[in-house]
This record gives structure tokens, C-alpha cells and sequence, in this order.
């Protein structure tokens, strides 16, 4: 049967061909990256949402390969734009997973795309380091390829609820924004504010206008209330701040890391003097690789680096690291190399990686904004 024995022998030969093909993808081996430049690829809505990232990437690896690279190998950089969408975040991770010089890829900003990426990323065995993604949920899955070197929202909840709690705060109302960066940081501020004392009188994420917001300060004043938490993000909670300035609201302000904005001050005017942040970098710190890189930073690029300049920076150096500690350089070694990583010195804070994939270093600052600036 000639005809059937080179049907059974195409059919063979294909399923052979797409075995290896899958085979390939789940060992997400680096080791035929043994040659040549090491790719590292970056996902990040750069044309909406930079906010100084790519330049912090960029001088990373500039220096990196200026030193001689990896084990005499540069990096390079492969750089896509998510656009802050989920389903152009999941191609690129697509695109990632099936590009096999890629070493690990760094991002997403937004946690609502890096939870669903990260899906592909463990299934192609692919590690991902995102340098913004605060979501508690997307370390919760017990996945071995997903990372993020800054504190989780969790974290900075905690943080800012410990330092309410010792300002005296008794009885907060909560402002969040309804997406999974402002719901989870609401619902950690509450159990944490809970452990600290504090009481959440009231938790909003809309109101319709002026008159409306008046009609809640009224019913806050009633609860007695002594503080606002602030679980969103860039412009808009700024602009609720300027509104409540407008109805006479003088209470204290708090928020997470999304708050940390020269604008800030610019939009949300004189209510927002005095508010506190929960922030994931200090340009203040007086360390000699934070100041060296505020220095070269603002040298290469005229203006000095912002939050995420340093997460962005810290994330190749990190990587850099564990590639270079590796004997074996395939992806899962170098997701155990990152989960060996204890106090590694970065611009940003001393970064350690526990067993889910959460930096747990000491990483979160508190800082206060007075006369436009913020200050420790």
C-alpha cells in the first residue's frame, strides 16, 4: 500500500516536527544563544506611557556592553509597544515566546496586561521581570518564569497603612479607580489599615460632579473622618485631589507609588500639598551607585531619572546578573539564579526574590509633597 505507507510516513514526520517545535518552546533553552549578542526583549507602552522607562533601559545595557557585556557578550535590545493593551500585550508575549534568541523579557507596565501575558510566558518557560506591575495577583498563580523587581501593591498598602496609623489617622475614606491596579491596592490599604487601627468609614471610586462630591464630604464629616487613601493613578487622582480642594475638603491625602508625579502638585494645586506617597524610588539616597547613576542619567539624557528610569535600570542589571551567574543559561536556570538573588544593590533599593517571585527587599519610600517638591 504505497499510497497509505506515505500518508502514515507525512502524517509521522509532522507530528515529529511539531513535538520538537513544542518541546523547544516549554524548555525555553537559551542554550543555542550561546553565540552572539544576548537579547532581552522590552514590553511597554512607550508611545502613551514612557515616563523616562526606555532611557532608564537603554543606559543600563550602554554601560553593560560598554564593561565588555556578558561573559564577553553585549545585549540587545528587542523593544515593542504593548500600548496598554491587554490583547497587543498577549501577541507580543506570543511574539516573545516564539522568538528563540530572547533571553527573558522586561515588562509589562500595566498589571491588567502582565497578569494575562504572564500565562504565556510560563507556558513558553520564558522568565518576565516586570519593573511596574504592583498587582498582587499576578505572583499568585505559583508560576516559576514570572517576576517583578519593585514592591507589590501589598507591600506599599502596608507601608503607607503603618505610617497612617502612626500620624494618628483613625477613620479613612478610600478613592480607588476600577481597575486592577486601583482594586488592589484599595483592598490591601483596607485589611492593613484594619490591622493598624483604622477604621475605612466610606470607599468610593466615582462621583458625578462638584455638587455631588460636597454631598459626600458632608456625609464623611458625619463619619467623622480624618484621612483620604488614594488607590489610582495619574491624572486622575490628582484631578480628584484639585476637586475636593474646591468643595473645602482639607484632609490628609495618602497614596501608592501611581501618585508619584512631578504633576502632581501641577494639577492637583495646593490641596495637594502634604500628601504622602508611597514611592518606589529615592533620589535622595545617598549611596554611591544612586548618585553615580542620577549623575550619568542626567548627563546622557539632560534631565534626571524618574521612578521608573531607576525600575527600568535595575531590571537589566538584575538580569544581567543572573545570566552571568549561570553556568547553565537556559530559563530555568536563570529563574532560580533570580529567586537565589538576596540584597542585590540596585539604584531603586536592596532587591531579594522569594520563592513566588516577589522582590520582598526593603523597597518602599515614604515621601511628602511640600511647596511642589517631594521630600523624604
Amino acid at each position: 500500500m504505497p499510497y497509505a505507507s506515505k500518508g502514515w510516513k507525512k502524517g509521522v514526520f509532522k507530528k515529529v516536527i511539531l513535538g520538537l517545535a513544542l518541546l523547544t518552546l516549554a524548555t525555553g533553552c537559551l542554550g543555542t544563544k550561546n553565540k552572539g549578542d544576548i537579547a532581552i526583549g522590552v514590553a511597554w507602552p512607550f508611545e502613551s506611557n514612557n515616563s523616562m522607562f526606555r532611557e532608564g533601559v537603554e543606559l543600563a545595557v550602554k554601560e553593560i556592553n560598554r564593561d565588555g557585556g556578558i561573559k564577553g557578550r553585549k545585549i540587545q535590545l528587542v523593544m515593542k509597544d504593548d500600548q496598554a493593551s491587554v490583547a497587543e500585550g498577549m501577541a507580543i508575549a506570543q511574539s516573545f515566546a516564539g522568538e528563540r534568541q530572547v533571553a527573558a523579557v522586561i515588562g509589562h507596565r500595566n498589571s491588567f496586561v502582565s497578569i494575562p501575558a504572564s500565562r504565556i510566558y510560563e507556558e513558553a518557560g520564558l522568565v518576565m521581570l516586570s519593573p511596574a506591575s504592583t498587582a498582587p495577583e499576578l505572583t499568585k498563580k505559583g508560576y516559576r518564569s514570572v517576576f517583578r523587581n519593585l514592591p507589590s501593591d501589598d507591600e506599599i498598602a502596608r507601608k503607607i497603612a503603618v505610617f497612617c496609623s502612626r500620624q494618628g489617622q483613625k477613620r479613612m475614606v478610600v478613592y480607588y479607580s476600577e481597575d486592577s491596579y486601583g482594586m488592589g491596592l484599595a483592598n490591601s490599604f483596607e485589611d492593613h489599615a484594619k490591622k493598624a487601627g483604622i477604621k475605612v468609614v466610606d470607599r468610593i471610586s466615582y462621583y458625578g460632579d462638584l455638587k455631588d462630591l460636597e454631598r459626600l464630604h458632608n456625609k464623611w464629616k458625619a463619619m467623622d473622618f480624618d484621612g483620604i487613601f488614594i488607590a489610582g493613578g495619574m491624572p486622575a487622582g490628582a484631578e480628584f485631589i484639585a476637586d475636593c480642594g474646591q468643595v473645602g475638603i482639607s484632609a490628609r491625602y495618602y497614596a501608592g507609588n501611581a501618585m508619584d508625579s512631578p504633576l502632581l502638585r501641577e494639577i492637583g494645586g495646593k490641596a495637594a500639598d502634604g500628601i504622602v506617597v508611597g514611592a518606589i524610588f529615592n533620589p535622595a539616597d545617598i549611596r554611591p551607585e544612586v548618585k553615580k547613576f542620577i549623575e550619568d542619567f542626567t548627563k546622557e539624557y539632560d534631565k534626571p531619572p524618574g521612578a521608573y528610569s531607576a525600575q527600568g535600570y535595575d531590571a537589566v542589571k538584575i538580569l544581567a546578573a543572573a545570566i552571568e551567574r549561570a553556568a547553565d543559561p537556559d530559563s530555568a536556570a536563570l529563574a532560580d539564579h533570580l529567586r537565589g538573588m538576596k540584597n542585590w544593590p540596585g539604584v531603586a533599593g536592596y532587591h531579594s526574590f522569594d520563592q513566588k517571585g516577589d522582590d520582598v527587599g526593603d523597597l518602599v519610600v515614604i515621601k511628602t509633597l511640600r511647596d511642589g517638591k517631594f521630600q523624604l
